[in-house]
């Protein structure tokens, strides 16, 4: 009935009820974000983990906060996951969290920003006070007709940062001249990379002499080493971003680094599974072929016999384009393949399976399972010791649409499951 209704309704009819919805929420709940010092999160990959990191960050520099992301929703000491499939959830939704974190004191909200949630105008009436760009990838490219469209819709975050802002930008990224160009009180970049202070910045944090390992990484910002829990240099780029943030606010880097290095894991991504196996198991919510190639390249860098990995691709008509690219991707850096199903909607799950399929040109071991926790079992099966399983897709999603279906569900509690079954 939804899709048949959006063919039916004129598109700016649609368009306006969206931007109405906002406007009614910001009214009803007296503009919140007033009241809040807000910071907007957008990019490809890196938001919910800069959100998480940037969070914990504040809190160990001593103050009270909340946040919206993918992973989950905080507001002061309450924390749940975020039990929508919408990283940005309407229905006035946000304008009312704002508001729950105003009464309770927060004085820092952050907010991961989506191309489809500016899209439906739900960054409209939130007063943002800094604003960040972590990078760009091809994601959304049918929904906003291309990835010129899909910037700039990711630009209409830094069009909407109140006259006394500030811009951060990853300098790093090759869409970062087109970030900065917006005004702003103060533009701050980060950087592994010391010719990215040609670009013009009032700051840079340049993250010096970064080392990724087996148990962490770690880098140097103007003399302080930080010491990452994290696996993988994408997270180098979030400390930074995280950091960059901070020093927006005036905090410093000595009351920061405690909040940043306490974090040991980001929920549902590279989350390491460990139930006494002697193998190692990942899950991770990669579902693009950027965020599939940093997965797959941090997986390969870790002591390893064999890589076993399961995944398979939203349905709904998202980005059909990534679909065997994905399976490129996974063939090249793993062993042993398990395609299942990952939120068909209401596509055909086997055509989903076969246009990844498709890809898949290097030699490797393949098998379809279509029910996910099937597909889990089996990977766990095979697995020997110093094997790595990666569960990709899903993260910390809590729920699978199959069809009409929205059956609940959680990657890392059914490989515990599985594990508990396999090892009792």
């Amino acid at each position: 009935m939804k899709n048949l209704l959006k063919k039916i309704i004129p598109k700016f009819l649609i368009n306006w009820y969206h931007f109405f919805l906002v406007l009614l929420g910001a009214i009803l709940y007296g503009f919140p974000s007033r009241k809040i010092k807000v910071i907007g999160i957008t990019g490809t990959k890196g938001k919910s983990t800069t959100v998480y990191l940037a969070g914990k960050a504040l809190e160990g520099a001593g103050l009270k906060i909340g946040w919206i992301s993918s992973l989950s929703i905080k507001v002061a000491d309450k924390e749940w996951i975020n039990p929508y499939h919408l990283t940005m959830p309407g229905r006035m939704f946000i304008q009312k969290t704002l508001r729950d974190m105003v009464k309770k004191g927060c004085e820092y909200a952050l907010i991961e920003v989506t191309s489809e949630g500016i899209k439906q105008h739900r960054h409209n009436f939130i007063d943002f006070d800094t604003v960040v760009f972590t990078n760009l990838a091809p994601e959304h490219l049918e929904a906003h007709g291309g990835l010129e469209n899909y910037k700039k819709a990711k630009g209409k975050l830094f069009k909407a940062l109140k006259r006394n802002g500030k811009i951060i930008v990853n300098l790093d990224d090759s869409n970062a001249s087109y970030f900065l160009q917006f005004k702003a009180k103060e533009k701050i970049g980060f950087s592994i990379r010391p010719e990215s202070e040609k670009l013009k910045c009032d700051k840079i944090i340049l993250g010096a002499d970064y080392r990724v390992g087996e148990t962490g990484a770690n880098f140097i910002v103007k003399d302080t080493r930080f010491q990452l829990k994290l696996l993988g240099k994408f997270n180098v780029y979030n400390a930074l971003a995280a950091i960059a943030i901070l020093t927006a606010q005036d905090i410093k880097l000595e009351n920061l680094k405690k909040g940043l290095e306490d974090v040991s894991v980001i929920p549902g991504r590279m989350e390491e599974i460990r139930q006494g196996q002697n193998f190692r198991v990942f899950v991770d919510l990669a579902h693009t072929p950027d965020s599939f190639e940093q997965v797959f390249k941090l997986a390969k860098k870790l002591p390893h016999q064999r890589i076993i990995s399961v995944f398979g691709s939203a349905g709904g008509g998202r980005d059909k384009w990534k679909r065997p690219e994905l399976g490129r991707i996974a063939s090249i850096y793993s062993d042993y393949i398990i395609l299942t199903n990952e939120d068909p909607y209401d596509e055909d799950p086997d055509l989903i399976i076969n246009s990844i399929k498709k890809g898949i040109s290097n030699p490797v071991d393949l098998e379809k399972i279509m029910d996910r926790r099937q597909a889990i079992n089996k990977a766990l099966s095979l697995a020997k010791e110093e094997d790595i399983v990666l569960i990709l897709g899903k993260g910390t999603e809590a729920t699978m649409i199959i069809g009409s279906q929205n059956i609940p569900w959680d990657d890392r509690r059914v490989v515990r499951e599985e594990l508990g079954k396999l090892y009792a």
